[in-house]
């Protein structure tokens, strides 16, 4: 506790001379209903932060700081260090609301490039997600490095069982002849050893979890066995390649057929997945990339009593992987939800998928939040 005083005090001083209203602090587990009480209405009742905040303290490569007034906290602000600790993303911003638009945000943001500097030396850039339309001031420190469509549907819990015959119907047609993997972390990076999956799944070598970017460096992957990420993997071997002869499925795939899915729980430890090397058709011959999708676990939201949120992220091109992979996403989320849980889901994926996923959930209620999820970064 001595230590943990000292160093919320060493901050409060740092601070003072950049302001003599605003001071930043770390943030505590005791903080956490002030920062949730300055976050209501935040992106229409979906937060993660309620979710997230106490794991995030217990993450070394995260640091967490309020912006405080007068004794009350009037901003939050986060950064996590990924890709072995030269990258930093920001998250999670937020600013009272009877003080916005007086430069709290700007302060706070301030705060953690200074601390980044002085304290993160090795750090070479910075990232940040945002949705669409960022303001020109943020243009002109940071560069767009990607974007994706964001397609998203509220599904009540009552509806559910037939919202998963409708999505089965419209993708029966051609499910059999797809065949899918569930993966493990370090077999999902594996895929990126080969020159051409790691270039064309993932141009540039970057994922986006759940509005966190980071690279394919192993040293993520880590953050994808904490959140209890599932991967899928479509290979390319689908049915539709003239020369099949190169392309024999393997025993070890893991069929998630629509019409009969193995429940499987949210822990990647316990799914037993394919030898990514013994993949019957790898980068080396293959004339496609194949498809990869990247879902969370349901998790509470606040924006109705039982709602949980479920992200699904999209890497690759191809419409038909595209529809199969969020059915099985949305039957492994549904099978790991809470009794009478509503789920809105969001579907990160490449704008040449927007059209046809949403045909997919035409007749789903629209969660009408954002279009455009882009990855922004600049250089410090």
């Amino acid at each position: 506790m001595l230590c943990q005083q000292l160093q919320r005090n060493a901050h409060r001083t740092h601070i003072f001379s950049m302001s003599a209203q605003i001071h930043f602090l770390p943030a505590t587990a005791e903080d956490y209903n002030e920062v949730m009480s300055i976050s209501g209405g935040i992106y229409k009742g979906t937060d993660y932060l309620p979710h997230r905040y106490h794991a995030w303290l217990k993450d070394p490569r995260r640091r967490m700081f309020l912006a405080m007034s007068e004794g009350k906290v009037v901003g939050f602000e986060s950064f996590i260090l990924v890709d072995g600790g030269v990258t930093a993303v920001v998250e999670g911003l937020r600013v009272a609301p009877w003080i916005r638009g007086r430069g709290v945000a700007g302060l706070i943001q301030k705060f953690c490039m200074d601390t980044l500097r002085s304290d993160h030396p090795e750090v070479k850039s910075v990232c940040l997600t945002r949705a669409e339309d960022p303001p020109p001031a943020m243009l002109q420190k940071y560069r767009v490095i990607n974007s994706k469509a964001i397609i998203s549907v509220l599904l009540p819990s009552d509806q559910l069982k037939e919202v998963l015959k409708l999505l089965e119907c419209r993708v029966d047609n051609f499910e059999s002849s797809k065949t899918h993997s569930v993966l493990e972390p370090t077999e999902m990076l594996k895929l990126f050893e080969g020159a051409k999956i790691g270039e064309e799944l993932v141009p540039g070598g970057r994922l986006i979890q759940s509005w966190l970017p980071f690279t394919t460096h192993k040293a993520n992957v880590e953050l994808l066995k904490e959140r209890r990420i599932v991967s899928i993997y479509s290979n390319p071997c689908d049915g539709t390649i003239s020369d099949t002869n190169r392309c024999q499925p393997s025993n070890e795939h893991i069929a998630l057929t629509a019409s009969s899915l193995t429940p499987l729980p949210y822990s990647t430890s316990s799914i037993q997945s394919p030898d990514i090397s013994a993949l019957p058709l790898s980068s080396k011959n293959s004339s496609s990339p194949g498809f990869l999708s990247l879902g969370t676990p349901p998790y509470p939201v606040p924006f109705t009593k039982g709602a949980h949120r479920l992200d699904i992220d999209m890497f690759g091109n191809d419409p038909v992987y595209a529809k199969i992979h969020v059915l099985n996403h949305l039957k492994m989320g549904i099978q790991a939800l809470p009794a009478a849980g509503d789920i809105i889901c969001f579907i990160y994926a490449e704008e040449s998928l927007r059209t046809e996923l949403n045909h997919l959930c035409e007749g789903l209620t629209p969660f009408n939040q954002a279009r455009e999820q882009m990855v922004l970064e600049m250089d410090i």
